[in-house]
């Protein structure tokens, strides 16, 4: 059966349609961090010595600024435990394992991003969602950034989160290898 073409007057009824249930143009197609950015040199290089300052790492932390590998803005993240399915691991590679929730990590300074990165997961885990979003972007705007700082720690941090099962850079629709999804355990899973 072959699909005739739209007319002008079929997407007049989508679009009123659409209207009627309430759905609304996006003005925009960014994630929304919850807080204004500053914008200016001086609190762009203030964020750049707060993110590379390990020397203020936070003891009730469970994550750590120790050894840090740094990772280009286009590397592709991967991890799994060893014990993970193949099959479930390439289904989040391929993002065919629906995120449940998403944090974006853009202009937080680096214990700004830990923070919401640890209450993220400890939120999620209580939620018993299976697979979550972070943002942690790429550092391209900022010519002082050698390498992307939060990144190269969201990587090393998730690696030591006891409940992650696996992550890995999202497909380019969420975020490219400015993101990546995170396979959580849920409780009483054998894993």
């Amino acid at each position: 059966m072959r699909r005739r073409p739209s007319t002008d007057e079929d997407i007049l009824l989508f679009r009123q349609a659409l209207e009627e249930v309430g759905v609304q143009r996006l003005n925009t197609n960014r994630a929304d961090p919850g807080k204004p950015r500053n914008h200016s040199r001086e609190a762009l290089a203030e964020r750049r010595a707060a993110a590379i300052d390990t020397s203020s790492t936070m003891s009730a932390s469970r994550t750590s600024d120790g050894r840090v590998e740094a990772v280009t803005p286009s590397a592709f993240l991967d991890f799994s435990v060893t014990d993970l399915p193949y099959r479930t691991h390439a289904q989040l590679k391929r993002g065919r394992i629906l995120w449940e929730a998403g944090l974006d990590l853009h202009g937080y300074t680096l214990n700004e991003a830990r923070l919401e990165l640890e209450q993220f997961l400890i939120d999620a885990k209580a939620r018993r969602s299976r697979c979550v979003l972070v943002v942690h972007g790429k550092a391209r705007n900022n010519a002082m950034d050698s390498y992307p700082v939060i990144k190269s720690h969201v990587n090393a941090w998730l690696r030591e989160w006891p409940s992650v099962l696996a992550f890995c850079s999202a497909r380019e629709l969420d975020g490219g290898t400015g993101a990546v999804y995170v396979l959580l355990r849920r409780r009483g899973d054998l894993l």
